[in-house]
């Protein structure tokens, strides 16, 4: 009751505010005319002014909601359900089994959505006793079962861990390991790799249950009315032991430990973080959000599910991308915003013209890493009004985001007005590097770091507000307090403060804009996926551990392609020398290690550049210089002297010869 009060009172003042101000904004727009657009593109001040009175009033009601102890994403759902039941709130594009691009929209409401979980919710605590408070693995490809089974674990209160279902082997076992998963629920369209993995599953972890599922068998229960509903609706864990930055869900992310890291994301992202990112993006009851990303990453999950299900519109699923039938779907599920990462965008734009991309209704494409040649191209040839590009990682306590429209800001992944920006300036921050090391931030003599300049590169920090327990802003990884720690730098601009570390280099420009540069450390993104090296650096030395003195992996850059592909430099101890001196020999080693590196990494991972070294170059520390083989000019070295090998169509390594690499130029060999 005092909840919907005060919220009955921010709602009053707010209307006050709007109304005393709308005069005053047309005479403005009528008297200043063309002045107040250039005011606009300089301050920004519309979106401020969007922003701003949203974000108070929800903080405030979500300071209330934490009080009661009401702030888990459940009560937001439920909420909805109340609000909006009849309205759409999950859609799937089903393909056909018989025909190839051919699709069934299904459509849930809140209302069907409510039901199926709450019969899903008894069949998983009564059938397969998950119990409030335990871990649980989802495995499972893009579809409406994704999401009834991790708003049925939501409703237990248990914490769903979104495991990749493209890992395996070592990488598998250990992300079932560090999250501490009781059992794992595996849908039958992702059940090849951890069924290739269960004799390593059984003997590392042989109390986890593998839950195998018959999904038409399951849904004709939970879609059957006459099936006892869950009885206890809210059985949320008691309140004492829960804070809303505890863990809402686990999902998994790559680092320079080898093998996945559990990364915790709290009842605060998943609640009200969300729940401003889907303002930020224009989102409402109206709004489909179609994408085709996997749910296992934040991506879709946090910013596309969470986010537009927090405003109460509709997530639309596909299944896998497929650049060929994409603007189909799209078209399909009456979307409003799409989702991209900067990948999925130069596949389009290769794809042959389609009358449905013009067709469509989406008018908001966001996602990360569209780049700045091919942005106007993207928006034109597909008829998109507003970029909501944006930059964010699974763990940070933050994202930035830009809503881009007509030529201002190409290529910014935060733009905000003037009074964003002032209050941001306390929390977000961008710091010199060192120039004798392009990983270390740069300190002065007094031991302090310096804000960049404009103009140059520097690495992203957020402000972690109670140093002495930085859990509250940034949660880091589950059971992982050495790699937790290392995202935190201390002592930053003052003695005792902290600042979460981003590990990607930024820019800003005079207009306050900030624009993406590259990304630090071990990891590097190809084919949408991060790729840690250090996991695939291991992967190599296992195929044979007498072969190599040394393996370096580093993520390369391809022209006319986004992100980095995976390069691998190879060391031959003295004794195997002589045995691989041929290209031949070579190529017939590189494919011997391939059947290997085929049963523990996924495709993504494998590197598509090899080369064979005498020597590395190495620091004064003894540490390899990785960044001279991040910048290895392609094809062949600086000089045009290197020999490559690489691998085709993920199939073979071969010679790289000047006839592939003009191939591989024109795009005719796909990368």
């Amino acid at each position: 009751m005092l909840v919907n009060i005060f919220s009955w009172v921010i709602s009053i003042i707010l209307k006050l505010i709007s109304l005393i101000l709308t005069p005053f904004v047309r005479l403005l727009k009528w008297s200043l005319g063309d002045k107040l657009e250039e005011w606009d593109k300089e301050y920004r001040y519309r979106e401020d002014f969007y922003v701003i009175p949203f974000f108070l009033k929800q903080v405030f009601l979500y300071a209330l909601n934490v009080r009661k102890k009401r702030f888990q994403s459940w009560y937001n759902f439920e909420n909805q359900v109340k609000i909006n039941g009849n309205c759409k709130c999950i859609r799937y594009a089903r393909p056909s089994t018989t025909t190839k691009g051919e699709f069934t929209i299904e459509t849930f409401t809140y209302k069907d959505t409510y039901d199926i979980v709450l019969r899903l919710s008894y069949i998983l605590h009564y059938h397969y006793k998950v119990q409030p408070g335990s871990t649980v693995g989802i495995d499972s490809t893009n579809k409406p079962l994704f999401m009834f089974l991790w708003l049925a674990l939501w409703n237990i209160g248990a914490v769903p861990a979104f495991l990749n279902y493209n890992v395996k082997g070592a990488p598998l076992v250990n992300s079932i390991k560090v999250a501490d998963i009781t059992q794992i629920f595996i849908e039958p369209d992702a059940m090849g790799p951890i069924r290739q993995s269960e004799e390593e599953i059984k003997n590392a972890l042989s109390h986890v249950k593998l839950n195998y599922l018959d999904e038409q068998d399951l849904m004709s229960q939970i879609l059957n009315p006459t099936n006892p509903q869950f009885l206890q609706e809210h059985n949320i864990r008691s309140p004492d032991d829960l804070t809303d930055f505890k863990p809402a869900m686990l999902i998994y992310t790559s680092g320079t430990t080898g093998l996945p890291k559990a990364a915790i994301l709290s009842w605060r992202k998943a609640n009200i973080g969300c729940l401003l990112f889907g303002h930020v993006m224009h989102m409402d009851t109206s709004s489909v959000v179609f994408t085709a990303m996997p749910l296992f990453h934040s991506t879709a999950a946090l910013l596309g599910a969470c986010a537009v299900l927090s405003k109460g519109g509709c997530l639309s699923l596909a299944n896998k991308f497929s650049a060929s039938s994409f603007w189909k779907q799209v078209y399909m599920s009456e979307a409003t915003h799409i989702q991209y990462v900067g990948e999925v965008c130069r596949y389009l734009l290769h794809t042959p013209v389609s009358k449905y991309e013009k067709m469509h209704t989406a008018t908001y494409a966001y996602g990360n890493g569209l780049r700045p040649d091919i942005w106007q191209e993207f928006r034109k040839r597909f008829n998109i009004e507003v970029i909501g590009e944006f930059y964010a990682a699974t763990e940070a306590p933050f994202a930035t985001t830009t809503l881009q429209r007509g030529t201002f800001g190409l290529g910014a992944c935060r733009s905000y007005g003037s009074i964003v920006n002032w209050f941001l300036s306390f929390q977000q921050t961008l710091v010199k590097m060192d120039p004798d090391d392009e990983y270390m931030v740069y300190r002065n003599s007094k031991g302090f770091c310096e804000t960049a300049a404009v103009g140059e590169s520097g690495e992203m920090l957020m402000k972690i507000f109670f140093p002495k327990k930085p859990e509250t802003s940034f949660q880091g990884y589950l059971g992982n307090k050495k790699d937790t720690e290392s995202k935190v730098l201390r002592n930053v601009f003052r003695n005792g403060d902290a600042w979460y570390r981003c590990g990607d280099l930024l820019r800003s420009d005079e207009y306050g804009l900030w624009y993406f540069v590259d990304r630090l450390g071990d990891t590097f993104r190809w084919k949408s996926e991060n790729v840690s090296t250090t996991e695939v650096e291991d992967q190599l030395a296992a195929t044979d551990e007498s072969l190599c003195e040394q393996i370096v992996v580093v993520g390369i850059k391809v022209p006319g392609y986004e992100g980095r592909a995976g390069f691998a430099l190879l060391k031959l101890t003295e004794s195997e020398k002589n045995k691989y001196i041929t290209d031949e020999s070579k190529v017939k080693l590189l494919n011997n290690t391939l059947k290997v590196l085929n049963a523990h990494l996924p495709k993504y991972a494998l590197p598509i550049f090899v080369k064979f070294v005498d020597k590395f170059e190495m620091t004064d520390t003894s540490k390899i210089r990785k960044a001279l083989y991040r910048n290895q000019k392609l094809p062949y070295g600086a000089d045009g002297t290197d020999t490559l090998y690489w691998l085709k169509d993920y199939k073979e390594y071969k010679l790289l010869t000047s006839e592939d690499w003009r191939s591989i130029e024109g795009q005719t060999f796909k990368l």
